[in-house]
């Protein structure tokens, strides 16, 4: 026979694979229960499973990275056949999203075709055709070149809008779905307690009810579209020692009823009512024990407490970290065999999947990892697959639609969420918003008015267009008034950080450039001053040691002051900043976090006054570093001030209170809060408690009030927090306008950890706080259970 003529074979037996209405992966001719889209998903799975080999088994649990980072071809190639994936692969992470340059990014319907391409390899040239989960990341939009953007988490977190985070969600796992993604590596529910930890910009938040409510919308948005949300980190990754990153990432300070009412909750809550797909293990210790190795936390809390059904993917190096870092493994192998025990799914790092499966094997092999063990972790992988209808439609259906769904009349929506982020910090003599009409000449300054890093991350769309504030003022402006820059200083000065704790005298070139923005600004009838941090500054492995402006920011910032003529102060950061002085002295500060590409656009036109800012605080600001940690919620008399009389009364020795509390953000309006009701004032522990609150705008604008309930448990048998978030609702209301706003306590929402670590609803009296901030309560009330 001619090679035409067994070329032409293979293909006809290729094509016969595809049968009516099911896929012969095995290439048996037979269609096999696991090939059956009418059968029963665990017979599936069992079926599937028994005729696996330990190295097709073992390939399930690894991931392979994309392009550029360990798969070096960006299509199938015959050296294929050759590498440990020829038996299969769990999942491949970021292949051709543009993270690494590639031809197959964009235009989207090239991309979507190329994953076809690689699935299709696996279908067809793998023995059993189990299909791969294409993961990508997603907590600032879909991980693929030119998506739809998000702003930072911390700035979603801001706009406590479930509505829009819902949205957001659905439009990520759209976008993902149609680029050939299966499974979307968001959201974050990591709170974000200490503000010098360098991930706080990837948090919601600090507080857990806060977090919960969003993540849920985030999840339930991304699966409705057909694909896996996987949520990050699990768990008590958030607060390594001291709030150190880097090479630390180790030792959290949390104690066990700490660790399950404040880190563990919003992952019992989102997995139990939004049933995310994925859960990515942290690389973090909790009380001695590696948590990627940890059976309480992969198997006893996860599945048999949660209800987790899903598969369990590690963070980079949290297998490596078991023997390299904690030292809890005599060897790589061992570690190994630990994470295996403890019921980690699928093993990630950028090195080549062989790294783990090959050890893997030979535990099993060996006899020292058993079968049972191996069978368990593979069945929940191969569950996720036939849950996504991997195995009835492993392929991109259209992949021509990819150009017509991804980034496409989505530009609307991400200036509203740049706008909804917004949080107005100060407003003294209703500084905001500027009369254009007023002003002849404009100076804008500070490093992070032409700074654009900000608005692109590593884990969102990359090749973005970008503009800075300045370009969105002087857009909005145009030629109503003149718009001045002046850089003033860098983001940093050249001995920072260390410049932070051992000053260093300002540089002629330093001295120069705040002299150039002083002449201007003398010049000018309003500066707006553009400052924070950069990309640089926040971040993964950016914490901080203090949290101040960075570098001459704040002496600027003072000169400027100096120079009499009204000061609005942007902010662009990632994390709490100490700006006490600044609150001091400057009269209009707007909170705009790391915003996203439509950031700027909102800035100006909240400056202006055509958008009346609303968001509020996900995270407390201190007044200084030495307070640390200050955070919502809080026990009693935790953060409270010294005694100045009686046997302890020595007097004031430290700085109290806040600068700014959980929840706080101003407006151009103002809103009554008015007939509170609760129903019924007496109950049983497990009935529900009706809630409602009217609340009216008595300013002059259409504005936005974040509605926030809080409750506290007056006496328990366990120390509680003093008082805590239960509920919150974004509203808009023209002036003069009432809306009534409706709360729903359940028992879940009142329950404690008792003396024995069991979750209950105690009888007694309960206090409802509603209000515009933690701090600012406008309506109170209280129920009792018996």
């Amino acid at each position: 026979m001619t090679i035409v003529g067994l070329a032409d074979m293979a293909l006809a037996q290729k094509k016969s694979i595809y049968q009516k209405g099911w896929i012969d992966f095995n290439k048996n001719g037979v269609k096999d229960i696991f090939e059956d889209p009418e059968a029963v998903i665990d017979d599936r799975i069992e079926d599937l499973l028994s005729q696996m080999t330990v190295d097709e088994k073992t390939a399930q649990c690894a991931t392979l990275y994309g392009y550029k980072r360990v798969l070096k071809d960006e299509l199938p190639t015959p050296d294929w056949k050759n590498e440990v994936w020829k038996d299969g692969i769990a999942n491949i992470d970021e292949q051709l999203n543009g993270l690494k340059p590639t031809q197959y990014s964009y235009p989207y319907s090239k991309h979507a075709d190329a994953i076809n391409t690689i699935q299709k390899w696996f279908v067809e040239e793998t023995r059993l055709g189990i299909p791969v989960d294409f993961t990508n990341e997603g907590i600032h939009g879909l991980n693929h070149e030119r998506a739809t953007p998000l702003p930072s988490p911390i700035a979603i977190g801001s706009t406590w809008n479930k509505n829009l985070i819902r949205q957001a969600g659905e439009i990520v796992g759209k976008e993902g779905k149609a680029l050939g993604y299966t499974n979307i590596y968001a959201p974050i529910l990591d709170l974000a307690r200490d503000p010098r930890w360098g991930r706080v910009v990837e948090c919601y938040g600090e507080d857990p009810y806060h977090v919960s409510e969003l993540g849920i919308q985030m999840v339930k948005g991304i699966q409705s579209q057909g694909v896996a949300s996987t949520l990050k980190h699990y768990a008590v990754y958030s607060v390594p020692k001291g709030g150190r990153d880097g090479r630390v990432r180790t030792d959290p300070h949390v104690a066990p009823r700490e660790l399950h009412q404040m880190h563990l909750y919003p992952y019992k809550r989102v997995i139990g009512e939004a049933h995310p797909k994925g859960v990515m293990s942290s690389y973090n210790d909790y009380d001695g024990i590696p948590v990627s190795g940890s059976y309480y936390f992969l198997t006893e809390l996860l599945r048999q407490q949660y209800g987790f059904r899903g598969y369990v993917v590690s963070d980079s190096e949290a297998v490596e970290f078991i023997h390299r870092k904690h030292h809890v493994a005599s060897d790589y192998k061992e570690g190994v065999r630990q994470v295996a025990e403890a019921g980690l799914n699928v093993r990630t790092h950028f090195t080549p999947p062989q790294d783990y499966i090959i050890p893997l094997r030979e535990l099993v092999n060996d006899g020292e990892l058993s079968m049972a063990t191996l069978d368990r972790n593979v069945k929940d992988v191969l569950r996720v697959k036939f849950e996504l209808g991997l195995f009835d439609q492993p392929y991109v259906k259209d992949t021509k639609a990819a150009d017509k769904i991804v980034a496409k009349d989505t530009k609307d929506f991400v200036l509203e969420m740049a706008r909804e982020s917004l949080v107005l910090l100060k407003n003294e003599e209703n500084t905001l918003p500027l009369n254009l009409e007023k002003l002849d000449k404009i100076l804008v300054t500070g490093p992070l008015a032409v700074d654009k890093s900000v608005y692109i991350s590593r884990y969102g769309p990359q090749n973005m267009e970008v503009k800075s504030v300045l370009e969105g003022i002087q857009n909005y402006v145009g030629s109503k008034a003149k718009v001045e820059f002046s850089l003033g200083c860098e983001v940093v000065d050249e001995a920072w950080p260390e410049s932070e704790i051992i000053p260093i005298s300002l540089s002629d070139q330093e001295q120069q450039m705040i002299d150039e923005a002083l002449t201007k600004a003398r010049k000018s009838d309003v500066i707006i001053a553009v400052m924070g941090e950069d990309e640089k500054r926040c971040g993964e492995s950016r914490s901080r040691t203090d949290l101040g402006l960075p570098g001459r920011q704040f002496q600027l910032l003072q000169a400027l002051k100096e120079t009499g003529k009204p000061i609005i102060l942007i902010l662009i950061n990632g994390r709490p900043l100490t700006i006490n002085w600044e609150n001091q002295y400057i009269p209009a500060i707007l909170e705009a976090w790391f915003p996203n590409v439509e950031g700027p656009n909102a800035i100006a036109e909240t400056i202006f006054g055509d958008y009346n800012p609303g968001g509020k605080l996900p995270i407390t600001f201190p007044r200084a570093v030495g307070q640390l940690e200050l955070n919502f919620p809080y026990k009693p008399s935790s953060q409270v001030g010294q005694p100045s009389s009686g046997p302890n009364g020595t007097g004031k020795t430290s700085v109290v209170g806040e600068l700014y509390p959980f929840g706080y953000g101003l407006s151009y309006t103002q809103f009554e809060y008015k007939n509170l009701k609760i129903t019924p004032e007496k109950g049983k522990t497990q009935h529900q408690i009706q809630v409602s609150v009217e609340v009216t705008n008595i300013g002059k604008v259409k504005g936005d009030e974040v509605v926030q309930l809080y409750f506290k448990d007056l006496v328990s048998s366990v120390i509680v927090y003093e008082m805590q978030l239960r509920g919150f609702e974004r509203i808009t209301l023209e002036p003069g306008e009432t809306k009534k706003v409706n709360f729903k306590l359940k028992p879940e929402d009142l329950q404690l950890l008792d003396k024995n670590m069991n979750w209950k609803v105690e009888p007694g009296k309960f206090e409802v706080l509603i209000g515009s901030s933690s701090q600012d309560i406008r309506a109170q009330g209280s129920f009792i259970l018996e």
